[in-house]
C-alpha cells in the first residue's frame, strides 16, 4: 500500500488539504491538526461529559458495572483507531467521529430515542444521528465567535451516518451525498462497522453480568462457541468471568482483523488513487467477510431475541418511554418549567420550534436526571 511520505497516510485517506473545512473560518493551530482539534472540542464538550450518566441498554442507576454511552464511545474509538492505523487512514479523524457519533442519543437508550421519536411524529421526528449534528453544530454554546463546535466538514460527515431525503435536501453541502448515492470517507465508514463491532461484544458481556445470558445460550452462537471452545480447551479450569472476557476479546480481534484484511483486499483490487476515488463507490469499501458478516447479524439477531427482549429489559424500556412521554407532554404544555435558555427559544416559534426546543432539552438529559425531572413533575 502506497502512503504520502509527508503524512504517512493512504493516498485516500482524508487530509487537511483536501479538507472541506469548517462551516466558520478560524486560523490553524501550531500543534494540533485540524482533526486532532475536532476530537478535543469532542472531549471538552458538555454533551460528551453528559455520555457518561447514559446508558446503552440498562438504566443509570441498575449497576455501577454496564457500559454507559461514554464508555461504548471510547470502546469505539479504539476499534477506529485500531483500523484507521493498519489501513494508513487518518486516525485522528477516525477516532473524533467515534467519540461523537453518539453526541445527540437520548436517556435510557433506544426506549428513549423510540419515544421521543413518537412524541415529535408530527414535527419532523427524532433521530439520534442528525441529533448529534445538531449537538457540534447549534446546541454546544462555548466559542465567543460561532454556535456549536465548528468541527470540519469531515467529522460532521461521519456523525451523519443516515439522512432522509428531506432532511438531506436541508443540510446542504453535508446532505449531498445522500441525494447522489455517494459515499463518506473510508473513516466515516470505519467508525460505522466500529460502532457495531464494539456494541454487539459488549453487550454479550452486559447481559452475562445481569444474568440475562447464560454461556448455555451464548454457545449457540458460531462466534461465541468457537472462542469458547479454544478458550476451554486451554483454560479448563478459567472461573467465568475470565473465561467470558477472554471469548469476548477474542471474538472482538477475529472481526477487527477480519475487517482489516476484507477491506485492504478491496483496496487493492480498487487501486484508489484519492478520497474521490472512496466517495465515487456505489457502497462502502470497508467490510467483513460474507462469512464474518453472517455471524456478526446471527449474533446481533440472538441478543435482540435474548437480551432487548428479555422482559427484565423490556419492562425498563415500558418505563423509559412512559417517563419520556410525560416529560415531553408537560414541557409542551408549561414550558416554563424548561431552564430559561430553552424557554426563551420555545417562546420564539410557532408550535414545531416548541417541541425540537423540548426535543432537545429532553434529548440532552442524562438518565438520572430524566428520572428525577419525571419524579418532580409527574
Amino acid at each position: 500500500m502506497q502512503t504520502n511520505e509527508s503524512t504517512g497516510l493512504a493516498p485516500y485517506a482524508a487530509t487537511e488539504s483536501s479538507s472541506l473545512g469548517r462551516r466558520y473560518t478560524e486560523p490553524g493551530t501550531r500543534y494540533r491538526s485540524e482533526y486532532q482539534r475536532d476530537r478535543d472540542r469532542i472531549v471538552h464538550s458538555t454533551a460528551f461529559r453528559r455520555l457518561v450518566y447514559k446508558t446503552q441498554v440498562f438504566v443509570n442507576h441498575e449497576g455501577d458495572m454496564y457500559r454507559t454511552r461514554l464508555t461504548h464511545s471510547l470502546e469505539v474509538a479504539q476499534i477506529g483507531r485500531t483500523v484507521a492505523r493498519a489501513l494508513s487512514l487518518n486516525e485522528s479523524l477516525t477516532e473524533a467521529i467515534c467519540l461523537a457519533h453518539d453526541l445527540g442519543h437520548t436517556p435510557f437508550g433506544h426506549s428513549g430515542q423510540d419515544a421521543l421519536n413518537a412524541c415529535m411524529r408530527d414535527f419532523g421526528g427524532f433521530e439520534h444521528n442528525l441529533q448529534s449534528l445538531r449537538v457540534v453544530d447549534e446546541l454546544e454554546a462555548k466559542y465567543a465567535d460561532f454556535p456549536g463546535l465548528n468541527l470540519t466538514f469531515e467529522t460532521r460527515e461521519g456523525i451523519l451516518k443516515h439522512c432522509s431525503t428531506k432532511n438531506a435536501r436541508e443540510l446542504g453541502e453535508l446532505g449531498r451525498r445522500f441525494l447522489e448515492r455517494r459515499q463518506p470517507g473510508l473513516e466515516a465508514q470505519i467508525a460505522d462497522l466500529a460502532d457495531a463491532i464494539a456494541y454487539n461484544n459488549h453487550d454479550v458481556d452486559d447481559g452475562y453480568r445481569a444474568n440475562l445470558l447464560t454461556i448455555e445460550q451464548l454457545r449457540q452462537q458460531v462466534m461465541f462457541a468457537r472462542e469458547f471452545d479454544a478458550v476451554h480447551a486451554r483454560y479448563p479450569e478459567l472461573e467465568d468471568r475470565r473465561l467470558i472476557y477472554e471469548i469476548i476479546r477474542r471474538m472482538i480481534n477475529r472481526v477487527v482483523t477480519d475487517l482489516i484484511e476484507n477491506t485492504q483486499a478491496a483496496i487493492r483490487r480498487l487501486q484508489p488513487e484519492s478520497i474521490e476515488d472512496i466517495r465515487s463507490q456505489p457502497g462502502p469499501l470497508v467490510s467483513f467477510t460474507d462469512a464474518v458478516s453472517v455471524e456478526h447479524r446471527e449474533l446481533k439477531r440472538f441478543l435482540n431475541e435474548n437480551m432487548y427482549r428479555h422482559p427484565t429489559v423490556k419492562s425498563m424500556q415500558d418505563k423509559a418511554r412512559e417517563r419520556v412521554r410525560a416529560l415531553f407532554d408537560q414541557y409542551m404544555s408549561k414550558p416554563l418549567q424548561m431552564p430559561d435558555e430553552f424557554s426563551a427559544r420555545a417562546a420564539q416559534g410557532d408550535t414545531s420550534v416548541k417541541a425540537r426546543v423540548v426535543a432537545d432539552y429532553i434529548a440532552g438529559m442524562t438518565d438520572r436526571f430524566a428520572i428525577a425531572e419525571y419524579e418532580r413533575l409527574c
